[in-house]
């Protein structure tokens, strides 16, 4: 597997914690939109797009299996994420 193509889309709201939201393409055909970047208490992280169940929980709709894709996943958005903030800043 491997991720062709990562787009940011930056979340412009005065002191939210969503900072974005990622799609990815993974091997030119298949893609996973609605990837929330969140910042946390210890940085900034991912969450895979979810549902919210009748009793309230989330549920991820799509996700990784392996830890491994997930960090491989987490380090290109977050990378993409960064390069997005820093063009934007320089604009």
């Amino acid at each position: 597997m491997m991720i062709t193509d990562v787009r940011i889309r930056i979340v412009k709201k005065d002191d939210a914690k969503l900072k974005a939201v990622a799609s990815i393409t993974i091997d030119d055909c298949f893609v996973v939109h609605d990837i929330k970047v969140i910042e946390g208490a210890e940085g900034n992280f991912i969450a895979m797009p979810s549902r919210k169940t009748p009793e309230g929980e989330y549920k991820d709709i799509a996700h990784p299996i392996k830890v491994a894709t997930r960090e491989e996943i987490k380090n290109l958005i977050l990378s993409a994420y960064a390069k997005a903030v820093a063009e934007a800043d320089a604009e």
